[in-house]
């Protein structure tokens, strides 16, 4: 880290991010379940670690007001979402920020897992919310993905992180390209004892370019901390949030929501 307070840029994200862009909104629905848009309706609401945007636009039209936050691509948010005049864009550490009013929902979609301190940028979110406001997470769970984290991350620490992006780009797309194979074939069989059984459902549901982008994403992320059912649980325990969802999503994340006491 730079400093004490601050976590560091990198230069990955703004990369990706500009490199390609997410369309899907079912997922986003899928993420965030099972809360709605009407969560969203008439709310101050913070987007935590807003990347290019791709999730603000979707919140913009119902929301009073949307702050999207990110600490490497807000450039790229603020010239994509410059037709929503209810949104501000914000370059900050959402780890560390503190707003001068709080505000009523903060959702963090598939970036906590990638700070530097979980743990602190959770209890920051938090402290941003105001009580009786609604904070929604959704992370890469520990549980489901073993052969990700013992075998994928070595790779991408000790030899991938080295490569250049777009020869990284071009691997995801081979990658990507000798999967398909397999999951339209013995992934199609009622055999859900395989790993990633669930996760290649949504695989067979997007496009061959939205599924190379979570192959580059899987590969480009600078750090990656999968997050264990008991530490999101210890996150949104009932002595500081009420009506508390948590539940997996397709065997490989988790999604959290609560309302704050």
């Amino acid at each position: 880290m730079s400093d004490s307070t601050t976590q560091e840029k990198h230069a990955e994200w703004h990369y990706q991010w500009t490199a390609y862009q997410d369309t899907e909104e079912f997922l986003f629905f899928d993420w965030i379940q099972p809360r709605t848009l009407e969560d969203f309706r008439g709310k101050r609401v913070l987007d935590a670690g807003c990347g290019p945007g791709h999730h603000t636009r979707i919140i913009a039209p119902v929301a009073h007001e949307v702050t999207a936050m990110d600490l490497n691509t807000s450039d790229i948010a603020r010239e994509r979402l410059a037709a929503f005049p209810n949104i501000h864009i914000m370059e900050a550490d959402i780890a560390t920020y503190t707003p001068p009013t709080p505000y009523d929902v903060i959702y963090c979609i598939g970036v906590i897992h990638h700070t530097d301190d979980p743990d602190k940028t959770f209890a920051n979110l938090k402290a941003m919310l105001r009580p009786g406001g609604l904070l929604i997470i959704w992370c890469y769970s520990r549980e489901g993905n073993e052969l990700v984290w013992q075998i994928v991350e070595p790779l991408r620490k000790y030899f991938l992180r080295h490569l250049s992006r777009p020869i990284l780009g071009a691997l995801s797309n081979i990658i990507t390209a000798l999967m398909y194979p397999i999951v339209h074939s013995i992934y199609r069989l009622p055999l859900r004892f395989l790993p990633f059984y669930e996760y290649f459902e949504n695989f067979r549901r997007l496009s061959f370019r939205r599924n190379m982008l979570n192959v580059f994403d899987k590969l480009n992320a600078p750090q990656t901390d999968f997050i264990a059912h008991e530490r999101i649980a210890r996150w949104f325990n009932t002595n500081e949030f009420s009506d508390v969802a948590l539940t997996a999503y397709k065997g490989v994340s988790w999604r959290g929501s609560g309302i704050k006491k």
